[in-house]
């Protein structure tokens, strides 16, 4: 009737008691949601760890938005290269696994170019 994230975070799936096509989908959801549901938890745990850590750095450096599994930042050319080496060991040490967390980054002029 219920299902945890890595972190402990717990979604209700009630509907998993019942049957027919309403079991179906609870049934989806209770698969899904601590996949999806951790990598949300991992994503906010960085986004807060990367803000507070680029406040104490000295880079002029921006997180601008999230989207799904990125960040966005925003950097001045002559910092990109130390906020970056910053910014991915930050992600990459914000929990701890069995499995190391891997993260790549891109820059550019936009998002597109990024990737």
């Amino acid at each position: 009737g219920e299902m945890r994230t890595l972190l402990g975070r717990r979604r209700l799936v009630a509907e998993i008691q019942t049957t027919g096509r309403d079991r179906g989908f609870a049934q989806r959801a209770a698969l899904n949601a601590p996949i999806q549901g951790s990598a949300a938890d991992l994503i906010k745990l960085a986004m807060i760890e990367v803000e507070n850590v680029l406040e104490d750095s000295d880079y002029d450096c921006k997180m601008l938005l999230q989207i799904h599994d990125e960040l966005v930042f925003e950097c001045k050319d002559e910092d990109l290269s130390g906020a970056q080496s910053l910014i991915e060991a930050c992600m990459q040490e914000v929990c701890s696994l069995d499995v190391p967390l891997k993260v790549e980054a891109g820059s550019g002029s936009n998002w597109q170019e990024a990737h």
